[in-house]
């Protein structure tokens, strides 16, 4: 097992320790820690996601009112 250190303001630490009172506050660190790691995670794919569309747009010619239309039309034939 590893130690960490962190400072926390004084009033996150009364609230945490009466909110986890009665439970293991290190498997509660680990668990929050956990979680932020697989966001972190989930933000940054989404991030790259959001990058690679923006790119594709970017790379391709505008079609027109009337081109949209006719390829709208034409999917709505599909069975």
């Amino acid at each position: 097992m590893a130690t960490v250190n962190f400072s926390v303001p004084e009033k996150v630490k009364d609230a945490f320790n009466r909110a986890f009172a009665n439970k293991n506050k290190s498997a509660v660190i680990a668990k929050l820690m956990m979680q932020a790691v697989e966001e972190e995670k989930s933000r940054k794919k989404q991030s790259t996601a959001i990058e690679r569309i923006l790119a594709r747009r970017a790379a391709k010619k505008p079609i027109s009112d009337v081109e949209f239309r006719n390829a709208r039309e034409e999917l709505r034939k599909w069975p």
